[in-house]
């Protein structure tokens, strides 16, 4: 099979590497349709998470299930399924809670080194009954891709931002992650939206759904239009440092700073005692991806929750290293790219 591959050196090809077999009894085989690009695989590239040898990427995938273990009992071959981006045993009483993050043998992530890479021809999805789902009625291929992650991460960012109904939020960084996180702080009751990028044309895209735009740091900005109180909630979609003091000044007392953003592996220096004096909630957060499915499916299905747009990039997974090249620009062109094998 076909296969992208990201090298030590940060250098994008696509190689034929072996068919996947089955992951055990209770796994499937899916023949992947489409793929995405995420943020987090940019660090592979960026080496912000060093490799020493080829790693084949992608954990956003929708395909269709060509082969199933025997103890696979909820899909059969022909179902057209997405598979969620964090795995987990699937048996377990973490996995019970429909959240992968809780497996108690530890979550694993498609396209790290240890599952194999969605964005390839096949898939090799371990506990099938726990990480696939048919595809909904009525849901695009583009609105499930965003279910897999980056919709449900944005999702989970909303929600534990504590976003008081009428309230007001800033949301940093505006990738696909934040435009969903944007979306769906709209969704859940957000009055004022405050939208922090440095590319205009993400600034742009972010107005057009109602928000008022800075360019980062806006701290200052967000303090300013709010009568120096700050927001009720920010959520981070980037996670380095500076977005991380961005969101802690910009917040108001007693207000909570949701991190979705995937930082680096240095430490960050917290202003443990600012945050102390000021009653800050700060949460960090990997999307329980299954557990957002029943409550994003039918907000997408009722037309409630707007993701439409966010893909703005198809291309052929032969054609992986340019989609990674338009991803590495972060412009306002390309704002989320889909890979078709």
């Amino acid at each position: 099979m076909r296969a992208v591959v990201v090298e030590p050196s940060g250098q994008v090809s696509v190689e034929s590497r072996p068919d996947p077999v089955l992951p055990g009894p209770d796994g499937a085989i899916v023949k992947v349709e489409a793929a995405s690009i995420c943020g987090s695989d940019l660090h592979f590239l960026e080496g912000h998470y060093p490799i020493t040898e080829p790693v084949s990427v992608g954990h956003e995938a929708v395909g269709t299930v060509v082969e199933i273990g025997p103890d696979v009992t909820g899909f059969a071959a022909g179902d057209r399924v997405l598979v969620s981006s964090v795995a987990g045993c699937g048996h377990c009483a973490g996995c019970a809670t429909h959240d992968p993050i809780r497996c108690v043998q530890g979550p694993q992530i498609f396209g790290t080194g240890f599952l194999g890479g969605a964005q390839a021809e096949l898939l090799a999805v371990p506990a099938a009954d726990f990480q696939l789902l048919k595809m909904p009625e009525g849901i695009t291929t583009e609105q499930a891709l965003l279910l897999t992650d980056n919709l449900a991460t944005g999702w989970a960012a909303a929600k534990r931002a504590d976003i008081p109904v009428g309230g007001s939020v800033a949301v940093i960084g505006l990738g696909a992650v934040g435009m969903c996180a944007l979306c769906s702080a709209l969704t859940l009751g957000a009055a004022k939206v405050f939208a922090v990028d440095p590319v205009e044309a993400r600034r742009e895209r972010a107005a057009a759904s109602g928000a008022t735009t800075f360019a980062p740091p806006s701290a200052q900005a967000i303090r300013e239009a709010t009568g120096g109180l700050g927001v009720d909630s920010v959520i981070d979609a980037v996670g380095m440092d500076a977005s991380i003091n961005d969101a802690i000044d910009a917040v108001r007392a007693g207000g909570t700073v949701s991190i979705v953003g995937v930082h680096d592996l240095q430490p960050y220096p917290m202003p443990a005692l600012a945050c102390l004096l000021r009653s800050l909630t700060i949460r960090l957060t990997t999307a329980p991806v299954q557990q957002t499915w029943p409550e994003l499916i039918p907000l997408l299905q009722a037309g409630r929750l707007d993701v439409d747009g966010i893909f703005t990039t198809t291309l052929s997974l032969d054609d992986a290293a340019e989609g990674y090249a338009a991803a590495f620009s972060r412009s306002g062109e390309h704002l989320k790219v889909q890979l078709k094998p």
